[in-house]
């Protein structure tokens, strides 16, 4: 996979970080829960595994299993999570993730996942990653990526306009979500690169932030 094009320079004046696939790689636990849950309910492993990266999974179910009730995705998806954030195994920062982090302290940033709180903590420490002060969790919207609804609260807990933020995301859903948004995004990893983000990343190793006396941060990508 290409890492971008050409060498690029984009400006923001706030960062929204997706977690699962973008600071996080929890791949494998994911695979885990989700193709079990294939499994129980007679589906195909691999085409469930093309809806489920960054959404919630109640929106997942209600995709996979058209008209089952809502209030059977959203008990289902309480068993999924307890799941999910006991089981950590194989959890890893996606390269650079860390380094990317540090270098954000005290600038305009956010945690924005389909993850809820506890879920979202679990694997931030699992893979040893601090977690940004300002977070915008399953918790804090009504509605799951592609919508863009938690982007646009974690640019205006920011206080920072949609059009000066840029978002690092992954999936195709997330991807979605940030482009209606009116945000510029930075895909990261090999799922991103099928949907034409704005720029594309191999990891956060390819992502070097410059912060500039006039409150403006410079990306330099590549």
């Amino acid at each position: 996979m290409p890492a971008t094009a050409t060498p690029a320079v984009l400006t923001a004046r706030a960062l929204l970080l997706d977690m699962d696939g973008t600071l996080v790689n929890s791949d494998a636990v994911v695979e885990r829960i989700w193709r079990r849950w294939a499994e129980r309910h007679g589906l195909d492993g691999d085409e469930v595994m093309k809806v489920v990266h960054g959404r919630q999974g109640h929106a997942s179910m209600a995709v996979l299993l058209p008209g089952r009730p809502v209030e059977q995705n959203l008990a289902d998806n309480a068993r999924m999570l307890a799941e999910e954030t006991a089981d950590t195994d194989g959890v890893v920062e996606i390269p650079g993730a860390r380094a990317f982090l540090a270098a954000l302290a005290g600038l305009p940033h956010a945690l924005v996942t389909s993850a809820d709180v506890a879920l979202s903590t679990a694997r931030m420490n699992a893979a040893g990653l601090p977690l940004p002060a300002v977070r915008v969790t399953a918790e804090s919207v009504g509605a799951s990526k592609p919508d863009p609804e938690g982007f646009l609260k974690g640019a205006a807990e920011l206080g920072v306009d949609p059009a000066d933020c840029v978002v690092f995301e992954d999936s195709g859903a997330g991807i979605a979500a940030g482009r209606s948004a009116g945000m510029t995004v930075v895909g990261v990893g090999p799922r991103a690169v099928l949907h034409d983000p704005d720029v594309a990343v191999r990891d956060l190793t390819q992502v070097r932030v410059e912060a500039g006396a006039d409150g403006v941060l410079r990306l330099h990508i590549g």
